[in-house]
This record gives structure tokens, C-alpha cells and sequence, in this order.
């Protein structure tokens, strides 16, 4: 009777213990070769439809503490629904303020174009290997 009274009192603090192992072994994996094995763990927690709406305003309160023009032009950006069709990305680029569409186009600007193929990727990666 003593026995099952303790392990239910301590019952707890196990869940916490185990909550606080599962948010370092995520900071662990965040900090080990650059996030490199957290990144795939993210991308199957993105499948779960909560779990990606929470991300998308986790993302969403980060870029309005950093840039609120760009969050603000994004935000209008994808209400228009300018994310696939040209001709909208214009429309809602000229409904912009100039500053949402200065900081929306170094934003753009920064990311830049991917590399177009195999080979250029590689390159890319192996550069970026030696300069760490």
C-alpha cells in the first residue's frame, strides 16, 4: 500500500522528467552538425496538422519580432494567393507599402536562386563544408 502511494506521488515528476529529456535531446539534435539530424524529425512533425500550424506561428511571431514590414508583406502576399500565379504576385506586390515591398525584395534578394542542378549543389555544399 506504501509502495503504490509513493510511485503515484512521484508520478509527476517522471512526466516532468521525461518532458524535460525530450526538449534537450531536441536541443541536442538542434545544436549537433548544424541541426542536421533535427531537420528530418521536423519535416515528418510538419505531417501532423497541429503540429504544422503551430510551426507556421512559431515562424510567423519570429519574423514579426524581427521584420514586421516583411512579415505584414507576406501576409498579404500569401492572402492573395500570389504563391503560385504570377500575374497575383504582381497585384499584390503594387498593394505593398513601399516599405513591406523594400524589405519583402531583400528578403528575396537574400535567398537568391537555388542551384540549378546536381553538380552546383554539390559544389555549393563542399564550400560550405570547408569554411566551418
Amino acid at each position: 500500500m506504501v509502495v503504490a502511494f509513493d510511485i503515484l506521488f512521484l508520478l509527476p515528476v517522471f512526466i516532468l522528467g521525461g518532458i524535460l529529456l525530450l526538449f534537450g535531446v531536441i536541443v541536442l539534435l538542434g545544436r549537433w552538425r548544424g541541426g542536421k539530424y533535427l531537420k528530418p524529425l521536423v519535416m515528418q512533425l510538419q505531417k501532423i496538422p497541429f503540429m504544422e500550424r503551430w510551426m507556421q506561428r512559431a515562424s510567423r511571431a519570429a519574423l514579426e519580432k524581427q521584420n514586421p514590414e516583411l512579415a505584414s508583406a507576406v501576409s498579404k502576399i500569401e492572402r492573395s494567393g500570389a504563391m503560385s500565379d504570377p500575374l497575383a504576385a504582381q497585384r499584390a506586390m503594387s498593394k505593398l507599402t513601399s516599405a513591406e515591398r523594400k524589405a519583402y525584395i531583400e528578403a528575396a534578394g537574400e535567398q537568391g536562386p537555388g542551384p540549378t542542378n546536381r553538380a552546383e549543389r554539390r559544389r555549393l555544399e563542399r564550400a560550405k563544408r570547408r569554411s566551418r
